[in-house]
């Protein structure tokens, strides 16, 4: 392959083949004309926009001890995560018997709400163990 062609392709200057690296990084353009800077006015936008105000809220409180409480596995479907969650119901009935283990899978695909079993979860759970993936 031609060298010229070569670099031209990698975007150097053929200049290089010269042995000159002082003129390698000149190139040869046509001359602009001159503009009057006040002549051009450009008005532009901000892409990131005006974010809008967050509404904090705060963590649920944390209980002190397991014992005797009732915790839910949920699973959201994500692949493995209902034999991750078997895992972690024979870790509890292994180490800790006393605590209620109820295992759910969530209805509808990873990101859609499922308002009736968070309902059920706030009115007869204490925890939950809730398998989301990656």
């Amino acid at each position: 392959m031609n060298r010229r062609k070569l670099l031209s392709l990698l975007g150097m200057s053929p200049v290089l083949l010269t042995g000159n690296p002082a003129q390698a990084g000149q190139t040869k353009h046509a001359a602009a004309p001159a503009a009057d800077p006040g002549a051009v006015k450009i008005t532009t936008v901000n892409p990131k926009g005006t974010p809008p105000s967050i509404q904090l809220i705060p963590m649920a409180p944390r209980l002190d001890s397991l014992d005797g409480k009732t915790v839910y596995l949920v699973d959201t479907g994500f692949h493995g995560s209902d034999a991750l969650l078997h895992q972690v119901e024979l870790w509890f009935n292994r180490n800790m018997p006393s605590v209620t283990l109820v295992f759910k899978r969530k209805a509808g695909p990873y990101a859609q709400d499922d308002p009736p079993l968070w309902k059920e979860i706030k009115e007869k759970g204490n925890a939950v163990i809730m398998a989301t993936g990656h």
